[in-house]
């Protein structure tokens, strides 16, 4: 069992929520608000900064195997047709969570997903590729 970074008891859950987790700027509007404010989730450039720098493991907490846990959970979002991408985006009130963006700012937020799993590829390839020699059942 794959257990959360620098836990050996809490079970790693691979949601896609930690890829943009990192844009919840909840009583942080006036830092971290203004520090994303200024990046547009829609334009490509602006996109592929915002991943690179924020959802690709800023604080390099994770280990290969949970990057390839990640990766193919979130591969299996992408072929999930209809998959409900646009609720990663969603201020949640009830959990003190405001994003950076809402899901109605977001014009295409399976894209948005899409670029990261090819960007998260291109970055973390010698660890997904490490992973995949593993029997993951041993995890």
């Amino acid at each position: 069992m794959l257990f959360h970074p620098y836990s050996d008891t809490i079970h790693f859950d691979a949601s896609l929520y930690y890829f943009v987790g990192i844009f919840d700027i909840y009583d942080r509007e006036e830092t971290k608000g203004e520090e994303l404010a200024c990046f547009n989730p829609n334009d490509r450039k602006d996109r592929e900064t915002l991943i690179a720098k924020y959802c690709l493991d800023p604080y390099k907490k994770l280990s290969y195997r949970h990057r390839y846990k990640l990766i193919e959970n979130l591969s299996i979002a992408l072929n999930t047709q209809n998959f409900n991408f646009h609720s990663y985006f969603e201020d949640d009130p009830d959990k003190c969570s405001t994003m950076a963006w809402d899901e109605t700012e977001i014009a295409d937020p399976r894209g948005f997903f899409a670029d990261i799993y090819r960007l998260a590829n291109e970055a973390w390839r010698d660890d997904l590729e490490k992973a995949g020699l593993e029997d993951q059942s041993t995890w």
